[in-house]
């Protein structure tokens, strides 16, 4: 394919993006000059590719609404790239419901690869190792995830058929905030208008969305991420735990994340105090079990105090006798 040819090509591509793209940007992208652009858009137009003409101080091309474009067409490394993200998706357990919808997809880019391209990448996935086990977690309805996607942008309510955790199902009206990828889960969160509180549903478990009528306005304050981190922190658990640990915010979370556990200082910092000096913060968590956490605790080797509850400092306790009559054997 000659040059010429192949610009005209990466044109369409810059087109079929979306919007309108100046003569001036499309120049420097292609790397020719302004009146070349307009030759090549002419070219277009003989292949009835409709490119349209925008006039004024924002002006330039753009595809015709409604276009249907040709056939995909990716290079080499654009191949690579949708390959190796359906298969990290699938590895993180982010797909739809429809799972053989991502396996007939790659199916469908490795026949048409190049032999030398899909025998590389038949070897990099032989030779693709990860640290973690893949999430059995049943994924959401690509529907589903489709509707509360263009609920969120357009700030629609959306009313869902949610099974909770005990169960139970029951129909939520929504004002959904925004969606969030979470250890290999979907969740969307939002204002349950029923209540007027903040929830976090998770999408494999909502049977059914469907838009309603009228508006909302998203509140202020934390991102949609930070509010899912937020509710996993404060969620309701058989046990809740309250600690003094004195460290650094890095040092602390490194093992006890957002996700996990609040924090706050505990003392103030003090006049002239370098704010990233180690102090005593308030850590506050809520879970199931308690067997978990005196092992973390010994793995953040800093000074803590159990404020609460007793079952967790007998807990710590025995786990250090059973330390050291352990090094005493050895």
């Amino acid at each position: 394919m000659s040059r010429p040819t192949a610009r005209v090509l990466t044109l369409l591509e810059l087109l079929q993006s979306g919007g309108t793209r100046t003569v001036a940007e499309l120049a420097d992208r292609l790397g020719v000059q302004g009146r070349t652009v307009r030759r090549y858009v002419d070219q277009l137009a003989d292949l009835d590719v409709p490119v349209e003409s925008v006039r004024g101080r924002y002006g330039g091309y753009r595809l015709a609404p409604g276009y249907r474009l040709p056939p995909l067409m990716l290079s080499d490394d654009e191949a690579l790239a949708v390959l190796l993200g359906l298969v990290a998706g699938r590895r993180a357990g982010l797909t739809t419901a429809q799972r053989t919808a991502s396996e007939t997809a790659s199916a469908k880019i490795r026949r048409v690869l190049p032999q030398h391209l899909a025998r590389r990448l038949d070897a990099l996935v032989e030779a693709l190792a990860f640290t973690d086990r893949p999430g059995e977690a049943d994924t959401p309805d690509a529907e589903v995830l489709l509707t509360l996607a263009d609920a969120v942008r357009h700030r629609r309510p959306v009313s869902i058929r949610y099974t909770g955790r005990d169960g139970r199902r029951g129909e939520r009206t929504l004002h959904a905030y925004g969606i969030v990828a979470h250890a290999g889960r979907w969740y969307v969160t939002g204002e349950d208008a029923g209540i007027g509180e903040d929830r976090t549903f998770r999408l494999d478990r909502i049977e059914d969305a469907r838009t309603l009528p009228g508006s909302f306005e998203a509140p202020a304050g934390p991102g949609p991420a930070q509010r899912v981190l937020s509710g996993f922190a404060t969620a309701e658990y058989r046990h809740e735990v309250t600690l003094r640990i004195q460290g650094t915010t890095e040092q602390i979370r490194a093992r006890l994340p957002a996700s996990i556990a609040s924090l706050e200082e505990y003392e103030p910092a003090a006049a002239g105090e370098d704010p990233a000096a180690e102090r005593w913060m308030r850590v506050e968590l809520r879970a199931e079990r308690l067997d978990w956490l005196p092992p973390l605790l010994a793995s953040l080797d800093r000074p803590f105090v159990i404020e609460r509850p007793d079952e967790l400092r007998d807990l710590v306790t025995a786990l250090a006798a059973r330390l050291t009559s352990h090094a005493r054997r050895t």
